[in-house]
């Protein structure tokens, strides 16, 4: 059995990284933050140009762990858009059999996830679609227009802004009941993106602190030299490294139909989604009083990290799912 990555899989986190450094560099992010709009058109065209919109279509020969090796490296990279969305809203469907996917899969027409009877979505302004996935009450797609009435919050995630949305009874095309085991096929997927998700911004954070040690110097020598800090940055790349393992086994296991996949996703979502905030917190204190600062950037990653906890079910449910999984 092998436990790494092939050189496709490689070669898609490569471009999208590449993408990524070059269409949302951290000037474009606190642009972007300090403004009001919804979505970056730019980025998400690059990343769509890329192909990614359609890695969950049956025929492109990719599944879920390909999917999440990219929503990795967007979470590393802090991007904008609602790219979980676009590609469950693919995936969703392509299994209910419609036939012209083309808006979809080439990221024209933009599509966010709304999570159960969640009323706050990511990116809801720019969307052309809604996906509702609700394991009580099963799986719509729902166009934005009549029917659809959308109110801005103010958010802690910039990078992510999100809105109330409310829609009209029957609004939409349902595609999957409830009880249809795509429903919770989607439901479980969505899990999965976001904990790569944080993997990514874990990831990225814990890079920034050990870049940043040395170079900042005290005493005439880099404080990555101090055993204070050599230990914190130590314990941040052990909290990280190992979850890794976790997010690619739940990717793996929904792709395989496996009897563990939803208690995969589950702990990977619970698991993910602390150490991404246990990551952030730990990178501000290792950077001191730079990393408080608006113009550093490492507020957007500790943000993204508070998003990501909350969206889809905080760690305390999907643990309490997860033992319940496992008739515990």
């Amino acid at each position: 059995m092998h436990f790494h990555l092939t050189e496709e899989q490689k070669a898609i986190q490569e471009a999208v990284r590449g993408t990524l450094a070059d269409s949302w560099p951290i000037e474009r992010i606190h642009a972007f933050a300090d403004g009001d709009a919804d979505f970056d058109r730019a980025s998400w065209d690059a990343l769509m140009a890329l192909g990614l919109g359609g890695i969950l279509l049956p025929d492109s020969g990719m599944g879920l762990l390909d999917a999440a090796l990219a929503c990795e490296v967007a979470g590393e990279a802090a991007a904008a858009g609602p790219l979980i969305g676009q590609l469950l809203a693919v995936a969703a469907a392509a299994a209910s059999g419609r036939a012209n996917l083309d808006a979809l899969a080439s990221g024209e027409a933009v599509a966010t996830l709304v999570h159960g009877g969640s009323a706050f979505v990511p990116c809801a302004r720019a969307a052309d679609i809604f996906l509702v996935v609700d394991r009580a009450a099963g799986v719509r797609l729902v166009p934005a227009g009549d029917g659809v009435t959308i109110e801005a919050v103010r958010a802690s995630d910039r990078t992510r802004p999100v809105s109330k949305v409310a829609f009209a009874e029957g609004a939409g095309e349902m595609l999957f009941a409830a009880a249809d085991p795509i429903t919770a096929r989607l439901a479980d997927a969505a899990l999965v993106l976001c904990a790569a998700d944080a993997l990514g911004g874990a990831q990225k954070v814990t890079d920034m602190s050990v870049a940043y040690a040395k170079e900042r110097e005290q005493f005439g020598q880099p404080v990555g030299r101090f055993q204070a800090l050599k230990h914190q940055l130590a314990h941040m790349a052990l909290d990280v490294e190992p979850a890794r393992a976790l997010v690619w086994y739940a990717a793996y296991a929904w792709d395989a139909e496996l009897p563990d996949a939803p208690r995969a996703a589950a702990m990977a979502k619970a698991h993910l989604c602390d150490v991404y905030v246990r990551a952030t917190r730990a990178a501000v204190a290792a950077h001191g009083g730079i990393g408080y600062t608006w113009e550093y950037g490492l507020n957007y990653w500790f943000r993204r990290a508070l998003f990501d906890r909350a969206w889809l079910g905080s760690p305390s449910e999907h643990r309490a799912r997860a033992a319940d999984l496992a008739s515990w």
